[in-house]
């Protein structure tokens, strides 16, 4: 099927055309028409399979000219960097209509988007935090929302964001049509379409977790941190080979400390995103990267997530990742648009379980190849990678117990000595003054002489 077969109105041919794509994918082909239908629609297909425009093309088809302030159709994302691709895309195809477009996210001044949101918009692409803080204030209006789509929503649920999703539900019109992406279909995906979708069109490409043929996988046994800075070392000298490389490690200090060291060796060619970055430089950072700048870039899972970079010729795993999920989002950032892609795995003694977990998804081995004689094995260990001691039995070391503070045992001062006798202490003082000492005690005294 060409996209002059999907009956698409003549502005978004012609956009289609400038793009220079004739053939829709199998996610765009098959979700068009039910899409463009107005039912719940669940879409599963591997990252890099185009499912922005899947969504894209049929909302704009039947999205009507209107003057109206309030959106009509809300796109949720996990990352801020993600905010700003869909939004492009929108842009993209949306060349030669009339339709207001807006992405907000956090980390950036909300005032700036509440100035940007007042002057009216047709569609807003957004993460579940700043859509929330903007409704919250009344800023932005959600009751004119016809369509949300969720795209990545896997994603959002592992990030933490499902009470916040639950959040925006509960403010959105319940006649709405819901549309959901994902690479992966997780229980908890499947409890929020069960929640909150009416009878969605299911549209399945391939089973969840099913990696694209054109992406080549292998893996190396690798004892520790430093073994692999080796390794990652040897592979970058073929700079011809390896000309747009993105490396995955498992968290923030980790990236920075790969940074380091590949600054050491490749000075000037490397760059770093996490989630400890500023917007700017995030963005700065991708931006080099794609446009050749840089060739290697450092990420934590933030950019696993459905951003599309073209032309990235190796995807390496520095460690492997616990959820098998997140495995299949990192080697999807290479072998995109059917291209052929490349993805290493560097796996620990300690990463085996996660590994055997990623194949099992999979249902294949990543085959495992020989460490090469070049790159030597280092015996030097980071701190998270050294055996912690256990202290079994120190006698110089006092028990919990003994460390506890204990009760205060000391002398009273004089003036908290003195005897509490009640009202037995009243009487001790009419007989030593022969008068009331309070106005309770005057009063107190009337009273009996009046019963006398």
């Amino acid at each position: 099927m060409t996209f002059e077969e999907l009956n698409l109105n003549t502005p978004l041919r012609n956009a289609i055309e400038d793009l220079g794509f004739t053939k829709p994918t199998p996610i765009q082909e098959q979700s068009f028409n039910v899409i463009g239908s107005g039912k719940d629609v669940v879409g599963i297909a591997q990252t890099g399979t185009g499912k922005t425009f899947a969504y894209g093309l049929p909302i704009l088809k039947n999205l009507p000219f209107s003057k109206q302030d309030n959106p009509r159709v809300l796109v949720l994302v996990p990352t801020r960097e993600l905010v700003v691709q869909v939004v492009e895309e929108f842009e993209k195809i949306a060349k030669y209509i009339n339709v207001r477009i807006l992405g907000v996210y956090g980390g950036t001044n909300i005032n700036t988007q509440k100035q940007a949101v007042a002057q009216g918009l047709d569609i807003i692409v957004a993460t579940p935090g700043r859509l929330y803080d903007l409704a919250v204030s009344r800023t932005l209006q959600l009751k004119s929302i016809q369509k949300l789509v969720i795209d990545e929503v896997d994603v959002m649920l592992d990030l933490g964001f499902r009470h916040q999703l639950l959040n925006i539900f509960d403010i959105l019109p319940e006649r709405r049509q819901n549309i959901m992406f994902s690479a992966t279909m997780t229980k908890d995906v499947d409890e929020l379409i069960t929640d909150f979708f009416i009878n969605p069109e299911r549209i399945s490409i391939a089973v969840s977790g099913t990696p694209l043929e054109n992406i080549k996988q292998e893996r190396y046994n690798a004892p520790n941190f430093y073994t692999k800075v080796n390794l990652v070392n040897h592979l970058l000298e073929d700079r011809d080979t390896y000309s747009k490389v993105l490396i995955f490690v498992a968290y923030k200090r980790m990236a920075d400390r790969l940074f380091e060291q590949l600054e050491a060796s490749y000075y000037g060619e490397s760059c770093v995103i996490h989630s400890n970055k500023t917007q700017n430089y995030r963005l700065r950072s991708i931006n080099q990267f794609e446009q050749g700048d840089n060739r290697i870039l450092i990420a934590t899972d933030v950019m696993a997530r459905g951003l599309d970079i073209d032309s990235i010729s190796h995807v390496i795993n520095f460690d492997t990742p616990e959820y098998p999920e997140n495995y299949m989002h990192r080697i999807g950032r290479t072998g995109r648009a059917e291209k052929e892609g490349h993805a290493f795995v560097f796996t620990t003694e300690n990463e085996l379980e996660a590994i055997e977990n990623i194949e099992e998804l999979m249902q294949m081995k990543v085959p495992v190849l020989e460490l090469p004689e070049a790159v030597e094995i280092s015996t030097e260990l980071i701190e998270e990678e050294r055996p912690q001691l256990k202290e079994h039995y120190n006698p110089l070391k006092r028990n919990k117990d003994e460390d506890a503070p204990g009760p205060a045992f000391h002398e009273k001062k004089d003036k908290n000595k003195k005897e509490n006798l009640g009202g037995k202490y009243q009487r001790e003082i009419a007989k030593k003054y022969k008068k009331p000492k309070t106005r309770g005690d005057k009063n107190y005294n009337k009273r009996n002489k009046k019963r006398r």
